[in-house]
């Protein structure tokens, strides 16, 4: 895929998803192929089902600008467990606090935080 291409679908994620397309649109430069809240767990819908090669990822993306509630991370573990992939946890801008029980607990359950 091109580049052009590549911004070209960028360009129409954020469009239609707003933050959740901007993430997706920064896992498509990636390379991955990705689909967006498509697959349906039982703890509800996984926001970006990202993959490449032979790399499957969970993403859920956090948008509310408040302290990070530990549940959070759980639920985003049980989601990617449910299909067999790598949990992560996007967090959206800055306002998102995250403490260091938090952080313990995403080191636990492998759950990988990435901040947009």
């Amino acid at each position: 895929m091109s580049l052009a291409e590549i911004r070209f679908l960028q360009r129409k994620l954020k469009e239609k998803y707003g933050e959740v397309g901007v993430v997706a649109g920064k896992y498509l430069e990636a390379g991955f192929s990705v689909n967006i809240r498509t697959i349906k767990t039982p703890k509800g819908v996984i926001d970006i089902v990202a993959i490449k090669g032979g790399e499957k990822l969970a993403i859920d993306v956090y948008i509310k600008s408040s302290k990070l509630p530990l549940n959070v991370v759980e639920e985003v573990y049980e989601k990617a467990k449910h299909i067999g992939a790598k949990p992560v946890l996007a967090l959206w801008g800055r306002g998102v606090e995250v403490d260091e029980d938090v952080i313990k607990k995403a080191n636990e359950l492998g759950v990988k935080i990435r901040r947009f």
